[in-house]
């Protein structure tokens, strides 16, 4: 595919990008090479269309069959690449592949073999097994966050998926952390390396640290999250267990929130990301599923509830706050027993919590769960007219506004929830019964 500047530029517009940064002009370039390709650079830093632009390069668009594939460590990393390469405008079929809604929705996309493929290795795997996927016409891989992928476990998936791509022409491997040792089953070729990573955490992050007097530190939590107040702040576990534990002491204490791990559904990980993306919640609890690959803008505090066990993970962490020109701060808790990991060299600044707690405010917005998605050709503006037409409800009532495949989710301002309930509880969406209500 031919990417002259009036073409590239055309791209990025959806993307509300006006110019490619260093790191995505030096992957556009090498992508092109005959040489496969290695791409370090800190997260947030744009290594997504670093690799899409490349791939478009490489397509034929007369072409007939899968001509790329990306094979990424997470659902929502899957989810958010399709959605760049939807609004770039190609014209080219994509489809994603991820545990955790029916495989039968993938297999019906399958059928006229898309363009790019993105999924996640398990499902992958499953796909080439049941001969849904044809491997022969594939000659792009890209691994993005590789390091991660090996770190959860699916090497041996990697190695079947990799083994049965006989026709592969080029390689490219993404990752945020340069100490990772790639295996022999990629086959990388002479490859080239684009080091972008910094060392560095970005410059508007503060970090700062906050003591425990108990060696359980939920009630240092909850002081801590009273003197945040209502501003966006996700709270990282190091166990699932442990995330839902924190979750529900913070809701007795009249703090909302959501918890989001990777043992919960498909549907409750979209309803909670929907309701911290949009304002319904400001506080998420999560383990480190959710330090790599969340397109979750403006969170302004990270809180570590447990040490992170690793420098790369402190750095992910991290790396959800102070991004592009936002600052941010990172504030871990420390119980009397414990002591800093010898891999934060930084000094952070002691703070104090005030002797009394005050209860934020509330969230001004509810989420709401419209029972049709994509798959009922249901968009965003089908959805804003039946709140604003029907339910009577003005712009700025509207908040954000996410359609999945089967179903979708609506920010409404809090004290219109009951009005619109009841004005839209007889209406359909594109002919269809819809199913309307506060989303749990």
């Amino acid at each position: 595919m031919l990417l002259d500047s009036g073409t590239i530029s055309k791209m990025l517009t959806p993307l509300k990008i006006d110019e490619l940064n260093e790191l995505q002009l030096a992957a556009l370039k090498a992508g092109q090479e005959d040489k496969d390709l290695v791409l370090l650079s800190d997260t947030g830093s744009g290594k997504t269309l670093g690799y899409l632009l490349p791939i478009l390069a490489l397509m034929d668009e007369k072409a007939t069959g899968t001509q790329a594939l990306v094979i990424v460590p997470s659902r929502e990393l899957a989810i958010q690449i399709e959605q760049v390469f939807k609004l770039m405008g190609t014209g080219l079929k994509v489809t994603c592949c991820y545990g955790g809604h029916l495989r039968e929705t993938e297999e019906n996309n399958l059928v006229e073999a898309p363009a790019l493929i993105i999924g996640t290795p398990g499902r992958l795997a499953d796909h080439l097994r049941r001969g849904n996927i044809h491997p022969e016409t594939i000659r792009t891989l890209v691994l993005d966050e590789f390091d991660k992928s090996l770190e959860l476990g699916f090497q041996e998936e990697m190695e079947a998926i990799i083994a049965s791509l006989r026709s592969l022409t080029k390689r490219i491997l993404t990752s945020a952390t340069a100490a990772v040792e790639v295996p022999a089953f990629v086959g990388l070729r002479t490859e080239q390396t684009l080091d972008f990573l910094s060392g560095e955490k970005p410059e508007r992050l503060a970090l700062q640290l906050v003591k425990s007097p108990d060696a359980d530190k939920l009630e240092t939590l909850f002081r801590l999250i009273c003197r945040i107040g209502d501003r966006s702040a996700v709270v990282f576990c190091n166990h699932r267990e442990s995330v839902e534990r924190v979750s529900a002491f913070l809701k007795e204490k009249s703090i909302v929130n959501v918890f989001y791990h990777g043992a919960l559904e498909q549907p409750e990980r979209d309803s909670a990301l929907a309701k911290f993306r949009n304002g319904s919640s400001d506080v998420l609890v999560t383990t480190d599923l959710a330090s790599r690959g969340l397109d979750v803008p403006n969170i302004r505090y990270i809180i570590h509830y447990h040490l992170p066990a690793t420098e790369d993970v402190f750095i992910h962490r991290n790396g959800r706050t102070a991004r592009m020109d936002a600052s941010g701060t990172a504030i871990l808790l420390l119980s009397p027993e414990e002591r800093l990991p010898s891999f934060i060299t930084e000094t952070p600044t002691l703070v104090e919590l005030p002797e009394k707690a005050v209860l934020p405010a509330k969230p001004k917005w509810t989420t709401l769960f419209i029972s049709l998605g994509k798959k009922d050709k249901v968009n965003k503006v089908d959805i804003v007219g039946l709140f604003s037409h029907k339910g009577m409800l003005k712009k700025d009532d509207i908040g954000l506004i996410e359609v999945k495949d089967f179903f979708s989710f609506a920010g409404i301002r809090k004290s219109t929830v009951q009005q619109v309930l009841e004005l839209i509880k007889n209406e359909k969406l594109k002919n269809k019964k819809v199913k309307i209500d506060v989303a749990k």
